[in-house]
């Protein structure tokens, strides 16, 4: 559970701000739509395996 304290006389948009940057930074939102459906451990494997080429690609051409 996030708590936000609110300081004395303080906006209210600007602590809604607060917690909706603090809500972000724990990625429940992200992991909820993870969660909402399965992925197989092969898509999941070639995904990672995929994104690491192009990481690789990218270093690639960075360093020449």
């Amino acid at each position: 559970m996030l708590i936000i304290p609110v300081k004395e006389g303080e906006n209210i948009d600007r602590a809604l701000k607060r917690f909706k940057r603090k809500f972000d930074k724990t990625g429940a939102m992200k992991e909820l739509r993870v969660r909402k459906q399965f992925t197989k451990p092969s898509v999941t494997n070639r995904n990672r395996i995929q994104k690491a080429e192009y990481i690789q690609k990218l270093r690639d051409l960075d360093s020449q």
